[in-house]
């Protein structure tokens, strides 16, 4: 769980700013405690690990909230997005959870308050030609990686792999390719000899017949398979700065995503995907609902962090991070549930009133 001493100092900042609200609001008319200004959102990627939030923009779950948000989407991994959090120039990130650790490692205070998916989706997958055999490790050397970009966490999977099996990282290429179609493209035109990827790429993969899937990591058993556990990815995460000012403003955004975790959970595929804009849908839709039903199970219910589950990345950074195997990681300030519990029990406002007249 998250340290008492943060946690409490969480909900005193709260607290704090709550009563500041009040007062503000009996000045100008505005609602007791409103926190609605504008919050920048980056997003790296179309993958579905990422699905909750694009739900959750595409359903209006922010403006239900009264929050006005900002979004960009950098389309180029997770390690983009982290950079511009760092920079100052987006509020919330939604990345992967081990980007965390690594600041961490940095000393640098960043922390995840919801997590959308409680594992890693990620897939291997090689061209229908390839001489890649997982039985067989050493058989990687030599070959192309497409990945989504340097430093993301499909950039730690290969790592991950190759440490794991003595193989010293220079014995492949590392390509950044994106996700989605585009990747499927470079493990097609061959730019590419294996791809490490997430959903929808998987599925596209698997319906085109482009290539075949050697490595799964979507199930639980596949996760645990690859990395000796559960891997959780997609969060939101801000600096603990951020968490701190805006408390108000954070718990909207948890209360807008927990709708939208409920929302893939009670729907089928095809129907989520309907409810998505056309920029949101990477391929066709009916193969994209395909996509969405593979990666059903790596989705939370309600955004609570496990911290048993959390030492798994912790464990593979160690591998081949220097920086993360000689830091002591102190894994509590990495993650809080504190807002996650404070919307469920609050179970009101906006986000039930909306719900009732659905």
């Amino acid at each position: 769980m998250y340290k008492p001493l943060m946690a409490a100092t969480l909900v005193a900042a709260a607290l704090v700013l709550s009563a500041c609200g009040k007062d503000a609001s009996h000045a100008s008319g505005a609602a007791p405690g409103a926190d609605d200004a504008p919050v920048r959102i980056s997003v790296g990627s179309y993958n579905l690990n990422n699905l909750p939030f694009f739900v959750a923009d595409a359903q209006g779950y922010f403006k239900d909230e009264g929050l006005q948000v900002k979004t960009e989407n950098f389309a180029q991994g997770g390690s983009k997005v982290l950079q511009a959090l760092v920079a100052g120039s987006t509020d919330v990130a939604v990345g992967f959870y081990d980007h965390t650790i690594q600041m961490q490692a940095k000393r640098k205070d960043v922390t995840a308050f919801i997590l959308l998916s409680r594992n890693s989706g990620l897939v291997l997958a090689g061209r229908n030609d390839g001489t890649f055999d997982p039985a067989r490790p050493q058989t990687i050397q030599g070959m192309k990686v497409g990945i989504t970009a340097p430093g993301s966490s499909s950039d730690f999977f290969v790592r991950h792999y190759l440490a794991r099996n003595k193989i010293p990282e220079t014995a492949v290429s590392l390509i950044g390719v994106g996700s989605g179609a585009a990747a499927v493209a470079a493990l097609e035109q061959g730019k590419v000899d294996l791809l490490v990827n997430y959903d929808p790429a998987a599925t596209l993969i698997a319906e085109r017949k482009v290539g075949k899937i050697l490595i799964d990591a979507r199930s639980d058993a596949g996760a645990r398979q690859v990395y000796g556990g559960l891997y959780p990815t997609s969060v939101l995460y801000a600096q603990s700065a951020f968490l701190q000012q805006r408390p108000q403003a954070v718990e909207k955004i948890v209360r807008a995503e927990q709708r939208a975790l409920a929302f893939i959970a009670d729907h089928s595929g095809e129907q989520i995907v309907a409810a998505l804009p056309d920029s949101y849908v990477s391929g066709d839709r009916a193969t994209y609902a395909k996509a969405v039903e593979n990666a059903r199970a790596i989705f939370t219910r309600d955004g609570r962090f496990v911290p048993e589950d959390l030492t798994t990345p912790l464990t593979v950074l160690s591998e081949f991070n220097d920086g993360v195997a000689q830091a002591k990681v102190d894994l509590s300030k990495t993650y809080t549930n504190a807002f996650v519990d404070r919307a469920l029990a609050a179970g009101g406002g906006a986000s039930a009133t909306v719900a009732a007249r659905q």
